[in-house]
């Protein structure tokens, strides 16, 4: 546990020690240490769905906001999907000027409370951080993503928007649908209704948000910050239709052909799951982590008491895979009651793409880490449920296509372990419902949406973007997606006027 007035207390001190901030050099900036995010305690949080990370103060974000050098080539925005101007958020920060910093945020994101929380910044604006780069750890950059959450909360608190509703461009008259609600359709609508043309977003879901209303948990990603991203949109004038699918309500075609629709963008996302493909996967207590999460997160599985959303009461959980999804199921089983719950994973720690923070907020929480470990079978009892999984010992051998070293089996290597509820969290394909009812959009051998350098289809005037055709990636890259689509889009209607 990171306790927040002890953390504050020691910010405050270190603020006054360190005097003027105008006089500190670049040195002295990068001298000071990251200010590390103050959490709930782990034997209290794996019985509550609470969020994790509780949030700089006002002291630790402007003492972290002090160590950026203000660079003048902005390598950190570089490596932002959206292009924020990070420097000159993080002045403001320093500053002590929270609204400045939003309006410098709301220029380029939609979604600073989620990508604050969610994003991988030690792979994108923290990987190119010149502290960073100085103490050779991306890890120790300047801690942009804790910033970008701080001033979007303290925004809020204050009564604020996270990000100043953007200005509307009279009305073109023109018509763009929009497919799916996840965080590429969002951020390619909000710049559409910015644009001026009328907008209509169709869900699936009862819910709007994508990923990050049924992928991601309450502890990490609070469902009623989603939900106010999606506010903002509906205030904008975006008309936004639940329980409305696409390829079954209505074929895509006809939203252009018929009913009067300029353009369209397809945002359908990554949700097909995947299995391993090992023995005894039809066994009872054998879940996608798709689905095991979409249980907890969207019906609220957790909330047992007030949610008759059935699910699986486990004692002893196996997680296969070693990405962020793999530790939500992880650390979402323990909070559904789980005993003891193992990750199995095919190569070192080093190699698993979760980022660094789940990985240690998983260990601290109990997750048992099984790494060089190969799932080759899932053993039944006699009434079909499952009893035991059956796991390969691996070794590294030489790197395979993607430059990742692949698991090589040691012969004779197998052991069980008892399990009563087997997750596979090992990636999934692009959702096909769209292709499927959609003959003219051309498809790769993945599923995937094949789209040209302006994000444009097969199919003229449909788009798409996030992940239906990048496969499974990021929050912030799939709004970079989207933005990049909008701005083709409008070109187009542009063309077309």
């Amino acid at each position: 546990m990171k306790d927040t007035a002890a953390l504050d207390a020691a910010a405050r001190a270190q603020l006054e020690a360190l005097g003027d901030p105008s006089t500190l050099t670049p040195a002295r900036r990068a001298a000071i240490e990251q200010q590390p995010m103050p959490s709930q305690d782990p034997a209290a949080r794996i019985r509550n769905m609470n969020e994790v990370a509780l949030g700089y103060t006002p002291a630790m974000a402007r003492l972290e906001a002090l160590r950026c050098l203000q660079c003048p080539t902005k390598p950190c925005t570089k490596g932002c999907p959206v292009s924020i101007d990070i420097p000159r958020f993080v002045k403001a920060v320093a500053d002590g000027d929270c609204a400045r910093a939003a309006a410098v945020i709301g220029e380029a994101s939609l979604l600073p409370a989620v990508c604050g929380r969610v994003c991988p910044q030690e792979r994108q604006c923290m990987k190119h951080c010149t502290v960073g780069k100085l103490k050779k750890d991306p890890m120790k950059a300047v801690a942009i993503g804790r910033l970008e959450r701080f001033v979007a909360d303290t925004t809020r608190e204050s009564g604020g928007a996270a990000v100043a509703p953007p200005a509307i461009a009279p009305d073109t008259g023109r018509k763009v649908a929009v497919v799916g609600a996840g965080p590429a359709s969002l951020a390619f609508a909000c710049d559409m209704r910015r644009a001026g043309h009328s907008v209509t977003i169709f869900e699936a879901l009862h819910k709007g948000g994508g990923v990050l209303s049924y992928g991601i948990p309450e502890f990490r990603l609070p469902k009623a910050i989603v939900q106010r991203e999606i506010d903002a949109l509906a205030e904008m004038g975006v008309d936004v239709r639940l329980d409305f699918i696409v390829g079954r309500s209505r074929p895509l075609a006809k939203l252009l052909s018929e009913d009067g629709y300029d353009v369209a963008f397809v945002g359908s996302g990554a949700g097909l799951p995947r299995f391993p493909g090992i023995p005894g996967e039809n066994l009872v207590g054998v879940f996608s982590a798709n689905e095991y999460l979409t249980r907890s997160n969207l019906m609220r599985a957790w909330d047992e008491g007030r949610a008759d959303t059935p699910f699986w009461h486990a004692r002893r959980v196996a997680v296969l895979g070693g990405g962020n999804v793999a530790m939500d199921a992880a650390r979402t089983a323990l909070r559904l009651g789980a005993e003891e719950v193992s990750l199995v994973y095919r190569r070192t720690e080093a190699e698993m793409p979760a980022r660094a923070e789940e990985v240690e907020h998983a260990k601290e929480e109990g997750v048992r880490f099984l790494t060089l470990s190969a799932p080759v079978r899932i053993v039944g009892t006699a009434e079909g449920t499952v009893s035991a999984l059956e796991v390969q010992r691996c070794e590294l051998g030489e790197p395979g296509p993607d430059g990742r070293r692949s698991p090589v089996p040691v012969p004779g290597a197998v052991s069980s372990i008892q399990v009563d509820c087997v997750i596979a969290a090992i990636g999934n394909a692009s959702n096909p419902l769209i292709p499927l009812t959609t003959p003219e959009l051309k498809t790769d051998a993945r599923g995937r949406i094949v789209v040209d350098e302006n994000h444009e289809t097969s199919m003229r005037n449909v788009f798409a973007g996030g992940d239906i055709v990048l496969g499974a990636a990021t929050v912030i890259l799939a709004m970079g997606e989207g933005r990049a689509a909008a701005r083709a889009a409008n070109a187009r209607l542009s063309e077309n006027k």
